[in-house]
């Protein structure tokens, strides 16, 4: 009972302290970015500070663990969702199981990740694209930098036939370079890098990795459509240790609920290349578990072997 009540309590006093808020990638990718926007409405709907913590590498691995390891009482957020799912099958040995160590708060969009090449090549769509690659055979290379897109990247490969080789970098910012030199072909980037590079003129987008085109990019063309038989559709979250009380994890869902259906973080997502995406923990901690059990017969399916 005693244990009962102090958690009832801690539960009605939530927030009074910090909230950390981790993302397991630096300052500057689309994660970070997508972040930062929400810390700052989060502020004034929960009265506390929010602290950005960023943790990157292996794979986000380390931001996840870290979470997980934290204590359940609401002041430790983590970043995650699909990427989260992926991860875990993309690690040898990955320091938890996501489905059984977080619980879901709340959903905030969907989105897919993205084929691009530079602007200045003849390249047009996936078909023009898979023909240069076919050409180059185990000389060509693509780029990416988050768990999404080596899956994206290897599906893509083994569909098309391809020998292609993947370049993993750190940032997506950090393949531009790159990509403008020739040193690698294509990337599969998040869509904030992908859209703000297609924007500044540098980088042209061949395809999105969902099903279907997402209202924040209708002219952008799906993988499927392009006889590239995959749905790839991802989903960005915070979630929280598995233990945390229900009614912190309540309180978390209503106040980025509240923020989701704004029309500056309508604008604000569908600028970044997602629409938004709401639901309640129950039906968000299902998602999870179904992603990930999707994730892994993709991964299968691309003969992806787990790192580490």
């Amino acid at each position: 009972m005693l244990c009962a009540s102090s958690v009832n309590l801690a539960a009605q006093s939530y927030p009074s302290q910090d909230i950390h808020y981790v993302v397991g990638y630096p300052p500057g990718s689309g994660a970070d970015v997508l972040v930062r926007f929400f810390a700052e409405k989060l502020r004034p709907l929960s009265g506390q500070n929010v602290v950005i913590d960023n943790k990157p590498g292996a794979q986000n691995a380390i931001a996840t663990e870290y979470v997980a390891r934290a204590k359940p009482d609401g002041y430790t957020l983590l970043s995650a969702g699909s990427g989260a799912a992926s991860a875990m099958h993309l690690l040898a040995k990955p320091p938890v199981d996501v489905t059984k160590a977080f619980q879901v708060a709340a959903t905030m969009g969907r989105q897919g990740f993205m084929v691009l090449v530079d602007a200045r090549k003849p390249i047009h769509n996936m078909a023009e694209l898979t023909a240069a690659m076919k050409a180059k055979g185990s000389a060509g290379s693509y780029a990416s930098a988050a768990p999404n897109g080596t899956v994206v990247g290897e599906f893509y490969k083994k569909s098309a036939g391809l020998e292609t080789v993947e370049v993993n970098y750190r940032t997506s910012n950090d393949t531009i370079n790159d990509m403008m030199s020739g040193a690698v072909d294509f990337a599969v980037l998040d869509p904030v890098v992908s859209l703000a590079q297609q924007r500044n003129g540098k980088m042209r987008i061949l395809a999105i990795s969902t099903g279907e085109r997402l209202q924040a990019m209708p002219d952008i063309p799906t993988l499927m459509e392009q006889g590239i038989p995959l749905d790839l559709t991802g989903w960005t979250a915070v979630t929280v240790p598995a233990a945390t009380p229900r009614p912190i994890v309540d309180k978390l869902n209503e106040w980025f609920r509240k923020i989701v259906s704004t029309p500056e973080a309508r604008t604000f997502l569908h600028g970044a290349g997602s629409d938004p995406f709401m639901t309640s923990p129950d039906e968000a901690q299902a998602l999870l578990v179904k992603t990930s059990k999707d994730w892994g017969e993709l991964i299968k399916i691309a003969n992806i072997k787990p790192q580490g």
